[in-house]
């Protein structure tokens, strides 16, 4: 593969990837452990086995291209990740706490569904065909995980609707948003 202003950038993007994964991998476990739902708590285990999994493909494109991984962080992750470890500091009940981790850990997939989506593009663009099957399986793993994400969002979410603040402030929702609530989940 030749020097091209493409290339450059491609490495850089790949590089930025590696760093948000890395990150991934120290603040699943965090996640896990905060979740109180059984199921989303092994969701976050099963993810961090595929962000490990992520990290090691990425790791053999940049043995492929000749390039070090190393040298960029990913400020992006970075900032994902300290809304999320925000949120698990806060004192809330644990239907509101797992619905803000999804909300946390989605924010999170979609920054990776862009991040991968354009990586693999450029790896077409610039004929590293290995590179490109790499990225896609992972590309698929991350949209997989936004929605499984989402398939649990729907029963935390409506419990975190369904029940009321503890301070008496709120009144919880009324019927019509529950059934509405229930309607869409179906």
């Amino acid at each position: 593969m030749k020097p091209s202003r493409l290339k450059h950038l491609y490495v850089e993007e790949l590089r930025d990837l590696y760093s948000a994964e890395k990150q991934l991998v120290k603040a699943l476990p965090k996640m896990a452990k905060a979740a109180t739902s059984l199921e989303l708590r092994a969701g976050f285990a099963k993810h961090l086995d595929q962000t490990k999994e992520h990290v090691i493909r990425l790791e053999e494109i940049f043995n492929i291209l000749g390039e070090s991984a190393k040298g960029k962080k990913c400020k992006g992750m970075e900032g994902l990740i300290k809304e999320g470890g925000a949120l698990i500091m806060q004192d809330l009940a644990p239907e509101e706490l797992d619905a803000g981790l999804i909300s946390a850990a989605q924010h999170v997939e979609h920054y990776e569904i862009a991040g991968y989506g354009c990586v693999s593009t450029y790896a077409k663009l610039l004929g590293d065909n290995r590179a490109v099957s790499l990225l896609r399986q992972t590309l698929v793993d991350e949209k997989t995980t936004d929605e499984k994400l989402s398939q649990l969002a729907g029963s935390i979410n409506l419990e975190a609707a369904e029940s009321e603040e503890s301070d008496g402030g709120g009144s919880g929702p009324s019927k019509e948003v529950v059934m509405k609530a229930k309607a869409a989940q179906a």
